[in-house]
């Protein structure tokens, strides 16, 4: 664990993972700066909301800048972590004309980050990378060592950017561990992905779109243990390492719709799309590295998260409806 207290930084605060890292951080009593842009990836009301929690704590300050052009030496001053998971997300849209986008968020500011670092006190750069690096894996699990090899253009950004962490790290000493976290799910998930899409769409009485046949693998991991791994990182000798962050086992789509149809009680109906490009039939995360440099553990399972989902996104639901009505 990390010394307490302590002044520490979370870019991408307002997003799904980070917002419960920032809550985790305060909860622990550390000072916390939280980095945004409030991209416009999906609504900025999200993002507030997500940011709730935290904003109401007096050891939490957040800073609304892009970390490309944003005063970095005035924000970092004093920090002795620096936790970076800003970046755009997204397989699918990371085709096309927004390619710039992803070049812009995850690589080029990834680099103006590192610039602000190299002459810093800092204690550890934890860098939020992606399973998406692994592409298609030939072995599962999928350990650190295996070649990363994606094939999409999100998942080469990601790629990229550990790729730069870790060109800094070896020339100007910058203490930096990447975690490679698989399909993280729970309460705030993004919107466009699928568990909140499966969601919506149960409740609104439509049909679940399935890219493929459903019996593509995922290893999901829930958010409350993807933040004790990015922690726990923070303080283990770990320096210049890849870690896996996995939740333990893959299961199928059609599995998880299952069990997601057996927590809801509401009948699945199921519209088969063809596969879409980028995304890799199967992932699956060796986690030795994990439970052996970190001592972690994933802790919950995959019916106990999807139930916490559950849970939230109806009273999630049920707030914007209350505040539709007014």
């Amino acid at each position: 664990m990390l010394r307490s207290p302590t002044r520490v930084v979370v870019t991408g605060a307002a997003g799904f993972i980070g917002s419960h890292l920032c809550e985790r951080l305060l909860a622990d009593g550390h000072e916390v700066v939280g980095i945004d842009s409030f991209s416009d990836y999906y609504e900025r009301e999200r993002k507030e909301q997500n940011l709730g929690a935290a904003r109401a704590q007096p050891n939490f300050t957040l800073e609304v800048v892009d970390l490309v052009d944003a005063d970095l030496a005035r924000i970092l001053d004093g920090a002795t972590v620096v936790f970076h998971l800003a970046g755009q997300p997204g397989v699918r849209p990371s085709w096309g004309g927004h390619f710039d986008r992803y070049v812009h968020d995850n690589i080029v500011a990834t680099q103006r980050l590192l610039e602000s670092l190299r002459e810093s006190q800092l204690q550890k750069l934890v860098f939020a990378s992606s399973s998406s690096v692994y592409g298609d894996a030939e072995m599962f699990p999928t350990k650190e060592s295996a070649l990363p090899r994606p094939v999409s253009p999100y998942g080469m950004t990601k790629l990229a950017a550990e790729h730069l962490t870790f060109v800094y790290m070896r020339n100007f000493g910058i203490p930096a561990t990447s975690l490679r976290y698989f399909t993280v799910y729970g309460p705030r998930q993004r919107p466009d992905m699928a568990f909140c899409r499966f969601m919506e769409a149960l409740v609104d009485n439509e049909e679940i779109e399935i890219f493929g046949d459903g019996e593509q693998t995922r290893e999901f991991t829930y958010v409350s243990d993807a933040v004790d791994g990015t922690v726990k990182a923070a303080s283990a000798d770990v320096v210049g390492q890849i870690i896996n962050l996995g939740g333990g086992s893959r299961v199928t789509v059609n599995r998880v719709l299952d069990t997601l149809e057996d927590i809801s009680r509401i009948k699945v109906r199921r519209l088969h799309l063809p596969a879409a490009p980028g995304d890799p039939r199967h992932t699956g995360a060796s986690i030795n590295l994990a439970r052996e440099r970190l001592g972690w553990e994933p802790r919950v399972s995959l019916r106990d998260g999807l139930s916490r989902q559950w849970e939230w996104f109806q009273e999630a639901r049920g707030s914007v409806a209350r505040a539709t009505s007014v």
